[in-house]
Parts: structure tokens; sequence; C-alpha cells
């Protein structure tokens, strides 16, 4: 038995990620580009445009992919009973963070991204991103029942919003973000590379999955297209080329697709010996 794969949550969790890594950024690049000397006026208004439609496309992206999950629901108009659960359930949690993240990320846009909102918009969804981790660690897929879904989906989002991120920053500030695609990218290639083999020394069902991710050419096509590919061309070519974020959306797609599908649940080998 296998985990069937979900679309609208596998484009849910690539939008919203994408949408965090966007906020992020901008925050990040906001902040250290604040204190520096000789910034005109002409300079300072185009970036803040630039952001402000940074801010607002993750609020477009975040929208899209709330609306897409529903698609994951047998009764769609019901989706406010998610709620009901807040105590106890990280999939409630989930539902409202997401939610109140959308907003906020929205109004932060409107008031034209003032430092606290844009803070309070940066914390808010890496608290998202931390919940959406633990909706995925459930004790009945023991390979990641460990918090790593959390990692995997911080990695996610720093190289997709790096990625949709350059097509919004000016060419002056292209080499900062660049530099931070690089390091997400290697960090990324690590962890995916060595996850399955780590698996190879688990228990039974971390075992098959760690073999089901090695036979899947969906995963070496993510390796390939998601992470050594793009990787190797931001370090030759030292820039971000404008299709780099299809290509990393692309990669990205697969490697989710092989989350849901090849992770293997305990009931995988129910009737046979362990």
């Amino acid at each position: 038995m296998k985990p069937s794969m979900e679309l609208p949550l596998v484009l849910f969790t690539i939008l919203s990620q994408t949408a965090i890594g966007l906020t992020l950024l901008s925050g990040l690049r906001r902040w250290r580009l604040a204190d520096l000397p000789g910034q005109g006026a002409g300079v300072q208004m185009a970036r803040d445009e630039a952001d402000r439609r940074q801010w607002l496309a993750a609020a477009g992206l975040l929208g899209v992919g709330l609306l897409l999950s529903l698609a994951h629901l047998g009764h769609p108009l019901e989706a406010f009973m998610a709620l009901k659960h807040l105590s106890t359930s990280w999939l409630s949690r989930e539902a409202l963070a997401f939610a109140a993240l959308t907003g906020l990320m929205a109004f932060t846009a409107y008031k034209g991204l003032p430092s606290l909102l844009v803070r309070g918009t940066a914390a808010l969804g890496l608290l998202a991103l931390f919940i959406q981790g633990m909706t995925y660690s459930p004790p009945s897929f023991p390979a990641v029942d460990n918090g790593l879904p959390f990692a995997l989906f911080l990695i996610s989002a720093v190289i997709l919003g790096a990625g949709a991120a350059s097509l919004f920053v000016e060419s002056e500030d292209s080499p900062g973000l660049r530099g931070v695609l690089v390091a997400a990218l290697a960090v990324g290639l690590a962890v995916h590379l060595v996850l399955p083999v780590a698996w190879l020394s688990g228990g039974t069902v971390t075992h098959m999955t760690a073999v089901a991710y090695l036979r899947s050419p969906l995963y070496w096509a993510h390796i390939l297209v998601g992470l050594a590919g793009p990787l190797l061309v931001v370090a030759l070519t030292r820039r971000i080329p404008r299709w780099l974020p299809y290509a990393l959306l692309a990669g990205a797609l697969c490697g989710r697709i092989v989350f849901y599908l090849e992770t293997v649940h305990t009931a995988a080998n129910i009737g046979a010996l362990y």
C-alpha cells in the first residue's frame, strides 16, 4: 500500500513556501539595505515599489495555494470546520496560520511595508512553516516523524523564494540574493542526497522509504533539475538567469511529489513479516 499523490497539497505546499521565501528574503534585504549611505530618493522609491510588488505576489501565491488546497477536501464548503481542533491538531493550526498569513502579507504590502509589520509577517511566516512541517511529521510515517519536514520545507522556501525574488530585484541587489541561493542549493543538495542513504540504515519502513526514493525517476529529476543543475549554473555564470526560477519550481514539484508518493506508511507492510 502506498500513499496517493495529492496534487492539491503538492501545489499548496510549493506555493505557500515560495510565498514565505519571498517575504523572508524581502525583509532580510530591506534590513540589510536600510542603513546603507548614498541611497537617493529615486533609488529607494524604486526598491520600495519592487518590494511591494513582491509582497503582493507572495500574498497572491499563498491565496491561490489555499484555494487549491480546498480541492483536497471532500466537502470544500465546510473548510472552516478544519479550525475546530486547534488545541490538538496541527492541521487545524496550519489552516489558521496560513489564512492569517495571507491577510497579513496583503495588509503589509498595502500599508507600504512598515518595518514592524514586515518583521511580524516574517515571524508568522516562519511559525506557519514550522506548523506545516509538524503537520507532515506523523508517527505513521517513521522516516519523517522527527521534525525533518520543517527543515526540508525551510530549504525549499529559501530556494524557491530566492528564485522568485530574482524576478523583482534591481541588478545591484542581485549579488546578495545569488549568494543566498547558492548556499541554499548547496545545503539542499547535500541534505537530499544524504537522507535516503541515512534511511537505509533505519527500520523496515524507513528502509523501504529509502529504496522507493532511490528508485524514483522524480527523485533524481529533483536532484538534477531543482538542485545540482541550478547550483552549477549560478556558480559558473555568477548570475540568476531569468529562466532559472521556473527550473527551480519544476524541480521542487518533482521533489514534493516524491515526498507524498514514496514516503512509506507503516501500513505498507501490513500482513507481512517485519
